[in-house]
């Protein structure tokens, strides 16, 4: 043990007892306030309970604490003087209170350790002795305590009386309110037998009506039936009518046909030849394009031609085109640029747009907002947006012209087996820009 520690045992053992539990009341305070790490394991289980109740229950094992764990005797002090700033800080510096309780200031002493702890220490110990009339102030404070006690019971007595007093005329009060609304819930019982009455001849009235349309009903529905009867038979009608006038009209064309090759065979016609009337006007004539030329695939040209064929159903393929149009900007603003650019299109030529995005450059929901008349698709899971693309053009019936937008090679090249043109990239980038 170190010499400090040795003079705080030895000092502890001689506290006076107020001196003694002051110190454990002030240490028990504190021991609420400090974190459970600072704390000795012992008496953990104290710091939860209230100041009282811990003061009273740690009294044994926070003394001798106190007096052998200078560390925890510290973080005590610091809690204790941080409540007590004023009387601390003079003890701690040595300043005389006179004003002050002797047994105060030795139980912060005690903690807080200043040089002279010693003397105030001691100073308590001798308190009895140089003030013989402690016993007789302590008599005279219970007996002002005893009055004020008794004052304030009166008190509490008189405002009691006045309670009752309010509660009694409330109790009046109440008693004449319960009346009435017994009287109302009389007059509501009649109301209800007499409401109930209404209900059950309603339920009659509504019986009898249920009946009448039930038969109404029975009688629609045979109507119904009949009337089934009757179009099934001018259906059959109608047919036997329309097969009849098919098989008139097919006579009269074989008619109009054997007439035909009849009045050839006559006139002995011979078959028509090549040789065209035109042909006969002499002139220089021109020299043949080279076949297989086609005008190229961006061509904006073409591009417009092929928007002004009939219900055109334009394909594209997105993140092809965003990414050549728009290479650093971020996914979402690419789509919602490409969008927006299709809408004006759509506006302008009326045709059906189906964007179809691939589905794998999605981390999350899209937040998306096409115009009107601009399909957009994303692709499944699994499935890359060219196979997309390719159920597109398979779901279109032969002979609807289709032109698919991507600069992917294989792709325009399955399209074009399908039946449809592929036009590039730059081509729609041009158009939108010109647009």
């Amino acid at each position: 043990m170190t010499e400090a520690g040795t003079a705080a045992s030895s000092a502890a053992t001689t506290l006076p007892e107020p001196v003694r539990q002051r110190v454990l009341t002030l240490a028990a305070h504190a021991l609420g306030q400090l974190p459970a790490t600072d704390i000795p394991a012992p008496l953990r289980r104290f710091a939860s309970f209230a100041p009282a109740k811990r003061a009273k229950l740690s009294a044994s094992v926070l003394g001798p604490i106190l007096e052998t764990d200078e560390h925890f005797r510290r973080l005590t002090a610091f809690e204790v003087r941080r409540e007590h700033p004023e009387l601390g800080d003079a003890v701690a510096d040595g300043v005389p209170v006179p004003a002050a309780d002797p047994v105060e200031v030795a139980a912060l002493a005690y903690l807080l350790r200043p040089d002279d702890w010693e003397q105030h220490v001691a100073a308590a110990a001798q308190l009895p002795a140089e003030n013989p009339r402690t016993d007789e102030d302590a008599m005279n404070r219970l007996a002002d305590q005893l009055d004020q006690a008794r004052t304030e019971t009166r008190q509490v007595r008189e405002r009691l009386r006045e309670q009752v007093n309010e509660l009694k005329s409330e109790n009046v009060t109440l008693r004449r309110k319960l009346n009435e609304a017994r009287q109302r819930i009389t007059g509501l019982h009649s109301e209800v037998e007499q409401r109930t009455k209404e209900a059950e001849s309603a339920d009659e009235r509504v019986d009898a009506a249920r009946a009448e349309v039930e038969r109404e009903l029975r009688k629609l529905r045979a109507r119904i039936t009949e009337l089934e009867a009757v179009e099934h038979a001018a259906r059959r009608t109608a047919g036997q009518e329309r097969e009849l006038a098919s098989t008139r009209t097919r006579l009269l064309l074989d008619t109009l046909l054997e007439a035909a090759s009849g009045l050839r065979r006559e006139l002995a016609l011979p078959p028509g030849g090549e040789l065209r009337p035109a042909d006969t006007v002499a002139g220089s004539e021109p020299d043949a394009a080279p076949v297989g030329r086609t005008a190229p695939e961006d061509d904006p040209a073409l591009f417009d031609e092929l928007l002004a064929l009939p219900q055109v159903h334009l394909i594209i393929d997105g993140y092809n085109v965003t990414k050549t149009a728009w290479p650093n900007s971020p996914l979402h603003s690419q789509r919602q640029r490409l969008v927006t650019a299709l809408g004006a299109l759509v506006a302008q030529r009326r045709i059906e747009v189906t964007v179809v995005f691939d589905g794998a450059e999605l981390s999350g929901p899209v937040q998306l907002n096409p115009p009107r008349g601009v399909r957009v698709r994303f692709s499944p899971a699994g499935v890359i947006a060219d196979d997309v693309i390719r159920q597109l053009v398979r779901a279109e019936p032969p002979g609807r012209p289709v032109v698919v937008v991507s600069t992917d090679r294989e792709v325009a090249d399955s399209i074009i087996k399908l039946g449809a043109r592929a036009l590039s990239a730059t081509s729609l980038i041009a158009r939108i820009a010109r647009a």
